[in-house]
């Protein structure tokens, strides 16, 4: 008889690749081969992972179609199985998976449309922080606003989307009449965030984005300052930040602030 790790290991093998190790450990009878006993085990194995994509990419399923989701979850399944204890986080692999699949690379709506979910659900699922004030910036000394650093809410995300999956994800979302989604000629910058117990998303100016990536990256304010300066003129430039930061704070995208003088 294998050890217990040996035999999990065996099971493991079957489940995911039909390795036919464990069926010495497998008892059998008249009625019921050992193949027939494991194929039970296997074929409810991938309908839970199915139901946890379904769960996770409901506008995807939606825009699939019952049939061609549960082929491109069985696709999915056979590339990329389970590793993770907890089957949460099963799929956080699919929107490159249909980005680099030959069956899917035709329709990038579908990848960006699971980029987003999966944004989503990362965002609702995220740690809770306490966001700070408005008075933490209001109390901040001029001379340590050169250097300031933002730390932000676990939530926070930034996403680039060429296609509108947003505005489709939420009239799905919300049941309500069915929209062409449409391409735009370059990507949109998207911030995905929770505040409380609900999550936002937005899209950002081409300056934001840029300032939030920076921040993101622990950038100072200074240097924040000075790149917004291809865009906007160096004396607004400072006003434009500011004005970014105390957005972030009403927002609840900022847990504290930090001087690395």
């Amino acid at each position: 008889m294998n050890s217990l790790n040996n035999m999990q290991q065996d099971f493991m093998g079957w489940l995911l690749q039909q390795q036919p190790d464990i069926e010495s450990d497998i008892e059998e009878t008249t009625r019921v081969s050992k193949k027939t006993r494991l194929d039970i085990y296997a074929q409810a194995y991938r309908l839970r992972l199915l139901e946890a994509l379904q769960d996770s990419f409901p506008a995807l399923h939606t825009l699939l179609g019952d049939e061609r989701f549960e082929a491109l979850a069985f696709d999915y399944i056979a590339t990329h199985p389970s590793h993770h204890f907890s089957i949460r986080y099963f799929g956080h692999e699919l929107a490159s998976f249909l980005s680099s699949s030959d069956n899917y690379t035709d329709n990038t709506l579908l990848s960006e449309m699971a980029e987003f979910e999966w944004a989503i659900r990362n965002a609702f699922d995220a740690a809770d922080q306490q966001p700070a004030s408005i008075e933490t910036l209001i109390n901040i000394p001029p001379e340590q606003w050169a250097t300031l650093t933002f730390r932000f809410h676990p939530s926070t995300q930034r996403i680039d989307l060429q296609w509108d999956a947003p505005k489709l994800w939420q009239a799905i979302e919300e049941d309500s009449s069915p929209i062409q989604p449409t391409q735009n000629n370059y990507p949109i910058p998207w911030l995905i965030w929770r505040h409380g117990l609900t999550t936002h998303y937005r899209s950002l100016d081409v300056d934001e984005a840029w300032a939030i990536d920076a921040a993101l990256h622990q950038a100072g304010f200074a240097a924040i300052c000075e790149g917004l300066c291809e865009w906007i003129d160096e004396m607004h430039a400072a006003e434009r930040a500011a004005g970014f930061m105390a957005r972030w704070i009403r927002e609840g995208l900022i847990v504290s602030t930090n001087d690395n003088t």
